[in-house]
């Protein structure tokens, strides 16, 4: 189903917004996956979508510069609606405790009760939000996608890519301004982290993918990227500081980037450079500049470029794909001809047993540390 809408942009033009235009004629629907073959991958990369996306990322990146979790910034009426959203959502997860599943290592099945639940009030709570009703459907997809995946009962880069662009989408319906871009990582995304959090620990939400996400984290990427843009320029703070657990516990509560840190070293008790050889490395360059710079370069290398996370992509009408159609016999659903298992990254059908799972097994009686009911577990 689809709708024509014309949508008013406000005092400046929207992101995304072709230059000089500031009246877009919009034909809402719900997204769907597109890319399930390299050459539709390649098309996508020199699209407008993957333009769009890549910007985004930019500008956000760029409004947190230097920039404490506790720093005063702008919130506009979209940015305090989206936080009420959030709200909700992490109260339904008190809602729904998890069922016992101690025979598993891997998924809880109260998950899809979860994830059922947040589809079914999604439509109320974007009626929460300053968008065309008629674009509540398109935009409430991303939405519900960015809390994982409900036949696998697993997470990653992926899904949070998903909620990337459900502000991304929020933005250019104008229920978020230019002017929340700071508030919309260091309140929104960090927010919505937090709760991931929980639901990770909760439910016992897999790892997307054999490898989690390149050694950075099981499940995400771009708190590291906002994270070391906060440290860009510190005065004080290196990359190496990530191994001195007094840094780490004190400047968790300021910068993301060590709050993921200190959320690892919760749940792995052996070096990061065994369970998380990506940081390690990391933690050798010189500045937060070049780790940030870096960071960019690998989200768009090994995210957006990477075929197992794109063939999950939902392109609608504020994210097009009008590129070549899909080979026979693969619908982009299901393992067809296009859907590859190569390299690092999310993917699907390959069962991870989750971390969570495996500290609460491991120490059932051991005391709680840092997270939602979390335990310390030797990294094997």
């Amino acid at each position: 189903m689809q709708w024509k809408l014309a949508v008013v942009v406000g005092g400046s033009r929207s992101h995304g917004a072709h230059d000089g235009v500031t009246r877009l004629e919009m034909s809402f629907h719900v997204p769907t996956k597109a890319i399930v073959s390299p050459a539709q991958l390649e098309y996508f990369q020199a699209s407008a979508a993957h333009k769009d996306v890549l910007s985004y990322i930019g500008v956000l990146n760029e409004a947190v510069v230097g920039v404490k979790l506790s720093a005063e910034c702008t919130e506009s009426d979209g940015i305090l609606a989206v936080l009420k959203v959030l709200d909700t959502v992490d109260a339904t997860v008190d809602e729904i405790p998890p069922v016992d599943n101690a025979a598993s290592r891997f998924g809880n099945p109260a998950f899809r009760t979860f994830y059922d639940r947040v589809s079914e009030i999604a439509p109320a709570l974007h009626a929460n939000i300053s968008i065309p009703q008629e674009a509540r459907e398109e935009v409430g997809t991303y939405f519900v996608e960015s809390w994982g995946n409900r036949t696998r009962i697993d997470y990653g880069s992926g899904m949070e890519l998903n909620f990337l662009c459900w502000l991304l989408c929020l933005e250019r319906l104008g229920a978020l301004q230019e002017s929340d871009h700071t508030a919309i990582v260091i309140h929104v995304f960090w927010r919505y982290l937090r709760i991931m959090r929980k639901l990770q620990s909760t439910y016992w939400l897999e790892p997307a993918g054999s490898h989690g996400v390149w050694g950075l984290d099981d499940y995400h990427f771009l708190p590291f990227l906002f994270g070391s843009a906060q440290l860009r320029g510190h005065k004080y703070i290196r990359p190496k500081a990530i191994h001195d657990a007094e840094v780490v516990e004190e400047y968790s509560k300021e910068y993301i980037y060590f709050a993921c840190i200190q959320f690892i070293n919760s749940i792995k008790s052996a070096s990061l450079r065994w369970h998380s050889p990506m940081l390690d490395d990391i933690s050798a360059v010189k500045t937060w500049d070049k780790v940030n710079s870096g960071m960019v370069k690998m989200y768009t290398a090994e995210v957006l470029g990477k075929l197992p996370v794109m063939q999950h992509f939902l392109f609608g009408s504020m994210l097009q794909y009008d590129g070549p159609v899909a080979p026979a016999g693969s619908d982009g659903h299901n393992h067809g001809p296009g859907h590859t298992h190569e390299g690092w990254g999310d993917c699907c059908g390959i069962p991870v047993p989750s971390a969570f799972a495996a500290a609460d097994q491991e120490r059932k009686e051991g005391p709680r540390i840092v997270g939602e009911g979390i335990r310390r577990v030797p990294f094997d």
